[in-house]
């Protein structure tokens, strides 16, 4: 008979199992028995907590875009202001967390991505995860831009976000966080001077457009 208290602690052993072999030899090649021996348990404790590998999956990717969501939102509860542009940094900034962008983290994510479009459980998860990056940047900008605009600065900021990952994420070197933020705030100022705002004194609009 198991311990009591031990389910959590078992299902977290076999995320952090999950990520570690994805890292190690890819998704294909991380089966059931090389994630059971990372986490130091039988092959039978995956089907009993998850059901088998896709469930596992499906775990691990819902572990990590809970960890975003909450390096994000730490991020904006210490904010002073509620200056649009410094909630859209502190986006920015979570998404580059490190809960983010460790390497067998970051494999997780392409894993991830790449599986999406074969496995409807993650692709309904991936779909959530870029709903809300849209909506919480287009919410933000639209107390700054018109309607129109405010969606197009939103989806192009998420891209910019995208793909300054992915390209870091595929370097030998991994991503260098620091830089990728540095690189997407800049776009974000440029967004805003753009359209005529000054990015560092940037206020709400007072009327709806």
């Amino acid at each position: 008979m198991p311990k009591v208290g031990m389910e959590p602690i078992r299902r977290q052993q076999l995320i952090t199992a999950t990520m570690a072999a994805i890292d190690e030899v890819g998704l294909a090649d991380a089966t059931v028995a090389r994630i059971a021996r990372h986490a130091g348990v039988s092959a039978g404790i995956i089907s009993h907590y998850f059901g088998g590998k896709d469930g596992l999956l499906e775990a691990t990717m819902r572990q990590i875009l809970n960890d975003l969501g909450e390096a994000i939102s730490a991020r904006r509860r210490v904010l002073t202001t509620d200056a649009p542009i410094a909630h859209l940094a502190a986006i920015i900034d979570g998404n580059f967390d490190r809960s983010q962008v460790t390497g067998p983290v970051a494999k997780t994510w392409l894993a991830f991505w790449a599986s999406s479009m074969h496995r409807p459980a993650l692709a309904r998860l991936q779909n959530v995860n870029d709903r809300r990056l849209y909506a919480n940047l287009s919410y933000q900008f639209r107390q700054l831009l018109p309607k129109a605009k405010a969606r197009d600065a939103a989806r192009a900021l998420a891209a910019m976000i995208d793909g300054l990952w992915l390209r870091g994420a595929l370097t030998p070197d991994g991503l260098d966080s620091d830089r990728a933020r540095g690189l997407a705030r800049d776009y974000l100022e440029q967004l805003l001077t753009s359209q005529g705002l000054d990015a560092r004194h940037a206020e709400p609009l007072l009327l709806d457009s």
